[in-house]
């Protein structure tokens, strides 16, 4: 099994600003075929915007989503971890917050992500019973 997130993490971030409208980060979602966007401002991470929260958020409450922002829907101050942390950290961090991404931060800006799929399963292929 890794040893750090850096070998399990997706590197790059798909992020929006944080007055982007939910439209723009759902059609981001969309082209990269991901469920979450990071919500950035000045280079550092201010939210994680699920498709999950753009639903439940916004559009269950009738919210127009062309008017309303990312940041007013994301999760914010959302717990992140470092590309050299333990992938055991990682896993901790889940659970403790029942979460299922992470950000992955370097000298405080987004540079990568981990989810939870990223650490189901092992090198080898075969399903850990990790989380």
């Amino acid at each position: 099994m890794a040893e750090y997130v850096r070998e399990v993490m997706t590197p790059g971030v798909a992020a929006v600003r944080p007055d982007a409208s939910l439209v723009e980060a759902a059609q981001l979602m969309r082209a990269q075929d991901i469920g979450d966007v990071v919500v950035t401002g000045g280079g550092q991470v201010l939210g994680v915007l699920t498709d999950r929260d753009i639903t439940l958020r916004a559009v269950a409450d009738g919210a127009d989503p062309l008017t309303v922002s990312a940041q007013a829907v994301c999760t914010p101050n959302p717990v992140v971890v470092a590309p050299d942390d333990p992938v055991a950290d990682a896993v901790g961090l889940m659970r403790a917050y029942a979460i299922r991404r992470l950000p992955v931060v370097e000298d405080g800006r987004p540079v990568g992500m981990v989810s939870i799929g990223d650490l189901t399963v092992d090198p080898s292929g075969d399903p850990e019973d990790v989380i």
